[in-house]
């Protein structure tokens, strides 16, 4: 929110109270309290009819510090905040005389006590950021009273975040509202909205509140970040990285990681679609014609019509389409595929769960106590209310019904329309709960899938996330045009995602509204299926890969492979989302942190550690990519590509730019046809570009995400040598050193096979 009108003035009807001047302090052992005037301390006289803001310091976890500020202290019940983990830190308090000092391992917040107001945050004794003159303040406006701060930016410094946010990945310059919205992918409103962003200065900051935080990104004033929250008190967290990377790590620390999706979730989704005409028969004939054609499957979705329209949700199978879900459900089962239907947690008034629902007061009502309803979606909808815990327990005994039915992921599509004006069951403030419905209503479906199926078996396709949804995957993109613009800005949307800590992202291949060209189409399936989740979905028509042209097939047949032989590589990088929060898909930035040509890079990713992709934007094939420092190879056709620079390529349908990182070696899998296999079982360990002297260690992780396997490769000279280091018996099969210098799908150079027990394997490489 904008309380200036310019430099010097406040806008028509604002007035502030600024922190002006420090004018009592406490401290204990591993905090800092100061009183804090909101003008000049003069004389004893100053203090009185003078308003106050009070700051309060401490360390929720190692190398971040929390700031809270109040204008009056809050009394009350808790209101509805997020779910945080703190962890212990060495936290030193001092104050001898001048400012005082808080220390969290290697950030250290200084806030002053004598002289004009100001906190300023140092990372290892260099100056991160800080407040100071009018910068924390108690706003009153037109629009009700707010808590705001300014934290100084670094000349240079770019800002990044806010969640899945489709405008300019870079955030200078932008005004960044945290409020859940059903936009589509091509406006300046989310569906995914976090109060966080990081920087490439050495920090990230983390707003603590689940209400509308409005951010103003180098625009108000354009030296500083401002942030403004409604009502009384303000939390904010600065995290100290100092790369981009451990920022992301310390914040998921507090806030949650993503649990790790099972393994057969990475393979290819195909969808029925949202309003194609589809019946049992047209599922089959998909299917079919999908392995008629080889095109490897692992998931098919029922998209809304697998219940009867205006029904929604009443969780049952419109039998006029499907007469024997459940002999269906397990025909598809036979066959290897895993099955899943959409939900949303809004029921139509036709809807035989409406009655019961209201009757049960499981639906949000108005502050009179009549069921809130609209029309903007189904007939007379009501939305259920996850702050009534028999509601929780009413919606999820539904979706453990459909589980039981043979059903293994849910769809939880919406979450974001909540209106305030409604009464929760718990009397959480309504604009605090508009964006933490949707955390409430993920986590209610996705521990009902936990229950059913067990840990590692839940997957959710979910739209709807605040802070905290990162630990129910996986979410995808939203309604995005079936456009080569909609495509690049959906991949702004999953990085910047990626930043808030959601690991794990996907998006509708060819688009969602409209139906893409068979140039566009392939050009998307290559990016899908180098995506960590990947699914075939539109709106009024399939996307069936030979409902395009002949070449689609061969394309989409190409990297459904492809994706499959990768999955120890994935797998291994899914479980640094797990355990880390760094996400599969990577901002280049997060790589290459000093890089500053990166800082910038939003048509391009890291998948995992080693593999930059760089999807085509054009029936035509010419694109730039990006290649930062040393001699990378082309994991598809071997070619040398040398950096730090710009490189113009051209491609046809069945190729793009993936690029190996020099030095790196890539765990290759055994199987093609499908996701979840036994990486141990026979995988080939591919060496692009080891430099003489230099050695690096792969791992091979077990489906529970727990290491199993690591091999040490090193060069000396013109040999090349491979040592197990544990997880021999793993081995069953043996493995296979490789040094590449072919393209895919010929010879891929010289190797040297390990039968099962060896542990050792040597290359002339000469």
């Amino acid at each position: 929110m904008k309380f200036n009108d310019g430099y010097w003035l406040l806008r028509e009807g604002v007035s502030a109270r600024y922190a002006t001047e420090t004018l009592d302090v406490g401290t204990t052992p591993d905090s800092a309290s100061l009183a804090v005037l909101t003008r000049r301390v003069e004389h004893r006289g100053s203090v009185l009819n003078a308003p106050t803001i009070t700051v309060e310091l401490s360390a929720p976890a190692p190398d971040v510090i929390s700031v809270r500020a109040h204008h009056f202290r809050p009394v009350g019940p808790d209101p509805v905040a997020f779910e945080l983990t703190p962890s212990p830190a060495e936290v030193t308090v001092a104050e001898d005389g001048g400012p005082v000092r808080l220390t969290s391992g290697r950030l250290t917040a200084e806030a002053t006590t004598t002289g004009p107001w100001g906190l300023r945050f140092l990372g290892d004794g260099v100056p991160l950021t800080g407040s100071g003159f009018k910068s924390l303040a108690s706003m009153s406006t037109p629009e009700g009273e707010f808590m705001a701060e300014r934290l100084s930016l670094p000349v240079g410094a770019h800002v990044y975040g806010f969640g899945e946010r489709f405008t300019p990945f870079v955030k200078n310059g932008q005004v960044v509202d945290t409020w859940n919205e059903d936009g589509g992918t091509a406006s300046e409103q989310a569906y995914k909205t976090v109060p966080f962003f990081l920087t490439d200065a050495g920090y990230g900051v983390f707003v603590n509140s689940p209400a509308r935080v409005s951010f103003e990104v180098a625009s108000e004033v354009v030296s500083t970040v401002s942030f403004s929250v409604p009502g009384e008190q303000l939390e904010y967290l600065v995290v100290h990285g100092p790369t981009p990377a451990e920022i992301l790590r310390k914040y998921t620390a507090l806030t949650g990681r993503p649990a790790l999706p099972p393994r057969w979730s990475f393979g290819l989704w195909l969808s029925t679609s949202f309003t194609t005409d589809y019946d049992e028969a047209t599922v089959t004939s998909f299917v079919d014609g999908m392995a008629q054609r080889d095109l490897p499957l692992s998931v098919v979705h029922f998209d809304c019509y697998w219940m009867r329209a205006l029904h929604w949700c009443d969780f049952e199978w419109d039998r006029r389409a499907f007469p024997e879900p459940e002999k269906m459900l397990a025909r598809l089962g036979e066959r290897g595929l895993r099955r899943s239907v959409w939900i949303n947690p809004y029921i139509g008034q036709r809807s035989p769960l409406f009655a019961e629902a209201a009757e049960a007061g499981y639906l949000l009502r108005r502050p009179d106590g009549r069921v809130w309803q609209w029309d903007l979606w189904v007939a007379g909808m009501g939305i259920v209310d996850f702050t009534n815990p028999d509601a929780r327990e009413w919606f999820a005994g539904k979706v453990r019904a459909v589980l039981a039915s043979g059903v293994d992921a849910v769809k939880t599509d919406f979450g974001e329309r909540i209106p305030t004006d409604v009464v929760w069951f718990d009397g959480s403030d309504p604009g605090r709960m508009h964006n933490y419905y949707a955390y409430l209503y993920n986590r209610t479906v996705f521990e009902a899938i936990e229950s059913v199926r067990g840990s590692g078996e839940a997957v959710l396709y979910a739209r709807s996330a605040t802070v905290g949804g990162q630990r129910f995957p996986v979410h995808w993109g939203g309604d995005c045009e079936s456009t080569y613009t909609a495509m690049a800005e959906s991949l702004r949307g999953g990085l910047s995602l990626g930043l808030g800590g959601f690991g794990f992202w996907s998006h509708d291949i060819g688009g969602f509204e409209g139906t893409p060209g068979a140039g566009l189409f392939k050009r998307w399936v290559a990016f899908g299926l180098l995506s960590s989740h990947s699914r075939l979905h539109g709106s009024d028509s399939y996307r069936v890969p030979w409902a395009f042209d002949d070449e689609a097939v061969e394309v989409t047949r190409r990297f459904a492979r492809l994706k499959n032989s990768l999955m120890p590589y994935l797998w291994a990088a899914a479980v640094q989302a797990h355990t880390e929060g760094i996400p599969v898909m990577r901002a280049m930035l997060l790589e290459f942190p000093t890089d500053r040509t990166a800082a910038f890079l939003d048509q391009q990713y890291m998948l995992g550690p080693d593999l930059l992709v760089a999807p085509v934007f054009s029936d035509e094939g010419d694109l730039d990519v990006y290649v930062p420092e040393g001699t990378w190879t082309s994991y598809l056709d071997v070619a040398p590509v040398t950096g730090p620079g710009w490189v113009r390529q051209r491609h046809g349908f069945d190729s793009l730019p993936l690029l190996v990182r020099p030095g790196a070696v890539v765990p290759v899998g055994g199987r093609t046809d499908r996701p979840d296999y036994d990486d141990a079982v026979a995988p080939t360990f591919e060496v692009f570009g080891l430099g003489d002297g230099e050695q690096t260690a792969v791992r091979l992780f077990d489906g529970a995400g727990a290491e199993q396997v690591v091999v040490e490769v090193s060069r000396t000279g013109d040999r090349l040598r491979g040592v197990v280091t544990r997880g021999l018996e793993h081995l069953v099969e043996g493995w296979t050193l490789r040094w590449v210098t072919g393209p895919l799908g010929a010879d891929r150079g010289p190797a040297v096979v390990a039968a099962a027990g060896e542990a050792e394997a040597t290359l002339a490489l000469g």
